[in-house]
Parts: structure tokens; sequence; C-alpha cells
């Protein structure tokens, strides 16, 4: 897929889905919708009691103009500009014991709720606000508060009807400037999200579907901001891993690949060693010393390469097969190590071996000395690469030793040691090389070998050079069987 292709389909993916964009600002208007109606709740109850507030207000300047005429001698057309001006159909004082009404209307009408401002709670100024605004416009309100001069209060008969309108007028203000500033909250919040979080996360979803078309690709690899919080780290953690995948991706197919060419090399190379193992049968009937001497191991090491051979193209596959263990004698084989190295008593690089005397292992013997070969052709590649070797100081040592049930091998060398950035790959192939040009498969194969006999093969620390140790146990089985057959080897 092109990356067009890919950003169309991450793209219509998020808006089939009503993407994240379009959430974050829907909720963003809800919540600001919610505040608002939060904050006007409380908003018309004040504003309904200022309302009022303001009426008795009037009234009380009202009271002391009609409480100052002569005898309430107070002209009907007066009385009636003053209740106008108030906005009530009548206007009474108590004082002491006696109640005045200083002024009404031609006919006083009938009331359909009290409200004392001097005791309102806030729920019941909440709650008849609603009333207020949902009642009808034929209703009367009696509203009782504090009077001037002494007086115990002030009464009033004012009509709903027109604190309705202005409630109404106070509503609809209230949602246009609640829906003005949701627009504007919603347009930064949307507009802050978007360029923090949803461009860097729509940039993350982009990258891992374009990582999962080619994820052998490093091209296809997710790059990393500066950014130092939570996306950043999510950048950065998802940079590390497509980085290693990619890279054990690329390890596995260079792994196939060689798979394959190993594979028809072995076919060719097992009809070739056929043919070289019928030419040394022949050796064996010449009466030479040196011959005689030499030919069995020359069968040995061709019967074994025949037998590995086979046993690739059998299986067929990256992991060893099954080892076929048994009870064998450690010195003689690690002897044919040192003939297939080889290394002879005067050779420039010594070899020493220090294994204890009639120790015996229980071990698949061709594996074992596959893993043997490996780790002294690595002692051996790095002693010879600071020629001319000097055998004082040039050593490979074996040394082996059981401890209880457990048998333990050491493959030391007094080289130059292992780089600290080869430690850390040191048994994974194509990635423990310690030299230029190496692949890195025989420290790999050892550890796989001697994993498949249920060991452990590490680096010894603190040592001059190398030194590999490995670590092997028997097989739980009865001790009868295997005190007569350790028996049964040591007599050979």
């Amino acid at each position: 897929m092109t990356n067009v292709s890919i950003e169309d389909k991450a793209a219509s993916t998020s808006k089939s889905r009503f993407g994240l964009s379009g959430k974050l600002l829907l909720m963003t208007v809800v919540f600001v919708m919610i505040t608002e109606v939060l904050v006007y709740v409380p908003s018309i109850a004040n504003f309904r009691l200022n309302w009022l507030r303001d009426r008795l207000a009037a009234a009380h300047t009202a009271a002391l103009v009609l409480d100052a005429a002569p005898s309430g001698m107070v002209p009907e057309s007066l009385a009636r500009e003053i209740l106008n001006s108030v906005g009530a159909k009548a206007v009474a004082m108590k004082t002491g014991k006696q109640r005045r009404l200083l002024a009404f209307s031609e006919s006083l009408p009938p009331v359909h709720a009290e409200i004392d401002i001097r005791t309102v709670s806030s729920y019941r100024a909440i709650a008849d606000a609603f009333d207020t605004l949902f009642g009808s416009d034929a209703d009367n309100l009696r509203v009782v508060g504090p009077a001037p001069m002494g007086g115990e209060f002030v009464e009033i008969v004012v009509p709903e009807a027109p604190l309705r309108a202005a409630m109404w007028r106070f509503s609809a203000n209230v949602l246009l400037l609640s829906l003005f500033i949701s627009a504007v909250t919603a347009a930064f919040v949307y507009l802050a999200l978007h360029y923090m979080i949803v461009r860097p996360i729509r940039r993350l979803t982009i990258g891992m579907v374009r990582f999962r078309q080619e994820p052998e690709n490093p091209a296809r690899i997710t790059s990393a901001s500066g950014r130092r919080d939570e996306i950043g780290i999510a950048e950065r953690e998802l940079n590390a891993m497509q980085t290693d995948i990619a890279s054990m991706l690329n390890q596995k197919s260079r792994l196939a690949s060689l798979g394959l060419a190993v594979s028809k090399i072995n076919h060719d190379l097992r009809n070739l060693l056929a043919s070289a193992q019928l030419f040394s049968d022949r050796l064996t009937s010449i009466p030479d010393p040196t011959v005689q001497r030499f030919a069995p191991s020359l069968m040995r090491a061709l019967e074994r390469a025949i037998a590995f051979c086979q046993s690739t193209l059998s299986y067929g596959r990256v992991q060893e097969p099954a080892p076929e263990r048994r009870l064998i004698l450690l010195e003689p084989l690690v002897e044919e190590v040192r003939e297939t190295l080889g290394l002879a008593v005067d050779s420039p690089v010594r070899w020493v071996c220090a294994i204890e005397r009639g120790l015996s292992i229980d071990a698949d013997p061709d594996q074992l000395f596959r893993v043997l070969v490996n780790l002294g052709r690595n002692a051996l590649q790095a002693l010879e690469a600071r020629t001319p070797n000097d055998p004082a100081r040039d050593q490979i040592r074996i040394t082996g030793r059981r401890e209880g049930s457990v048998t333990v091998i050491e493959a030391s060398d007094t080289g130059p040691g292992i780089p600290e950035q080869a430690k850390l790959h040191l048994f994974e192939a194509f990635r423990g090389s310690t030299k230029a040009g190496g692949t890195g498969l025989g420290l790999a194969i050892a550890a796989e070998l001697v994993r498949a006999h249920g060991g452990e093969i590490r680096l010894v620390d603190g040592t001059i050079g190398a030194t590999i140790s490995i670590s092997i146990p028997d097989r739980p089985v009865e001790l009868r069987s295997r005190r007569g057959a350790r028996a049964k080897v040591a007599s050979r």
C-alpha cells in the first residue's frame, strides 16, 4: 500500500467511528453546557429575588410618601401613580400592632403565592423561581420585606407576569451567553487538545498502520519527537519496539535464507563426504604406522560430518534434534577435540587438559563434541589474532569436574577477552561475534546444544582472557542403574 492509502485508511477509520477530535469537541460543549446549567439554576433564583427586592425598595419610598400624608389622605390619582411606579397593586406596612393599607388598586387582587424576603432559603428560592417561570400570567404574588422608619415590615402585591417576562429575558440572555462561551471554550480546548494530543496520537496510529504493512522496512519505523510528556514516552517506546521487531524479523529472514542455503549445501556436501568416506576406507589397508594412527580419527570425523549433514536435511528446522544421551568418558572426547583443532604438543598455542581422572558425563557425545569444538575454535582464533604466538603465554585450558549430579566443564584462554558490547548478545546468532566478519554462530550453537541437555552455559567474569563455563546435570534415573552404567564405562 502507498503512503496516501495508508493515511486515508487511518483517517476513514477515525471518521467512521466519530474520531477523537469530534468526541473531544462534543464532550467540551456538553461539559460547558452542564456547567452553565449549574450556574444558571442559582442565578435565576437570585435574579427573581433581586427583582422583588427592587420592587420592595420602591415600595419603601412609596410608604414614606403615603405615610407622610395628613390623616392618610392621598389623592386617588397620586396613589395610582405611586402603585404604577412600584409595579404593585397594593402597598401595606405594619408598625407595632397597626397594619395600614397605604395604597391599593380599585379592587384587591387574589394572591396565589407569598414570599418573605427576610427568611427565604436557597432551596425555596430555586423552587419558587421555577414555579414563577412556568406559572400562569394571571397569578399575583404577595412579597414581604423590612419596613422603613421603625416599621415591622412592608408588603406589596405584585403581578407575576412582568416578573416572568423579565426572568425569561434573563434566561434567554444566559442561554445566548452560554452558547457563545461554549463555542469559544470548545474551540480553544479543541485546538489545544488537537495540537497537543490528537495530532500526535493520529501520527502514532498512522505509523503503526504503516509499520504493519512492511514491518521489515526500516523506513516504516515511527520516529520519536523530543517531547518529554507521556506522548513523548509512547513515541520513544513505540520507536524502540518497532526497531527491535524489525531487527528480529530481518534476523529471522536471514536465518531462513541461510537455512535454505545450508540445506542445499548439505545435500551436495553429504554426497561428497560419502565419496571421501569410501576413499578413507582404503587407508586402513595401508601398513604405514602414521596412516594407521590417524585413519580412525579421519573415519570418525567423516562419519560425524555425514551424520550432521543428514540430520540437517532430515529435520529441516532451526532447532537441533533431541540429544541421545549416555554416559561417556570426558577425557578421550576432549583429546579428540584437540586433534580436530590441529593442536599438537609443539604447537605455538598450548593445549592444557585438566579433567578429573575417570570423569564421566551424561550427554550426547556428538553434540558435546560440537560444543567443545566451537569453544576451542573460538579460543584458538582469539589467540592466533596476536601472532607470533608463545606457548608460555598463549594457552587453551579445558577443565572438568563433578559437583554432585552436575558435570562442570570450563573452556578458558589467555587471549584479549571479550569486549563489553559483545557480552550483551554473546550467545545470540549473528550478534555475539567478537571479531570482524564473524557470524557469532559458534557460541549460539553451543548454547542451544547445552540447553537441550538441560544445562547452563555462561561467561565467567573476572578471569584472564575468556572463560566459558558449561554445567550439564545428570538425568534423574535410578541410582542403581546409574552406578552400573558408570562401572561399565570405567571398565572399557
